[in-house]
């Protein structure tokens, strides 16, 4: 009995982590579709009016969350005095060049660099929709 306690107690401390795992990357995974949705909706916007959007709501995207229940954040670079907003890449040079779009993550925050570590688990959209994923691989 006491040989069948200890390998369920093994087999739990590897299933549980593993499972957690997984389940981060199916929510990483669905919040990259819908970072794609958003952004066609975003450069549909953007080839009628020349210009992207002031906010998600102009496209009809302000109430969509993300996986971890977070509103996606949108940042348009038109107006906007300087880069300290911009999301940055590790030589601190802005990784988009209209606009920001990105899931904050199973934590919940960010900075604009993506080497923060509370950037490290966001979603974001980077070379102006070539890469979309997780900040940590960018």
């Amino acid at each position: 009995m006491l040989v069948a306690i200890s390998a369920m107690a093994v087999l739990g401390a590897i299933a549980i982590p593993s499972y957690r795992a997984h389940v981060q990357s199916v929510k990483a995974s669905a919040a990259v579709a819908d970072i794609m949705v958003i952004a066609s909706a975003i450069n549909r916007y953007t080839d009628n009016n020349n210009a992207p959007p002031p906010n998600l709501a102009a496209v009809g995207m302000d109430t969509k969350l993300d996986p971890w229940g977070q509103p996606y954040v949108y940042l348009s670079f038109a107006g906007l005095n300087g880069k300290a907003q911009m999301r940055k890449d590790k030589n601190l040079v802005p990784i988009n060049s209209q606009y920001d779009l990105y899931s904050v993550g199973a934590d919940g925050q960010s900075k604009p660099p993506l080497t923060a570590v509370v950037s490290r688990d966001d979603i974001v959209l980077a070379n102006d929709g070539d890469y979309i994923g997780l900040a940590s691989n960018y």
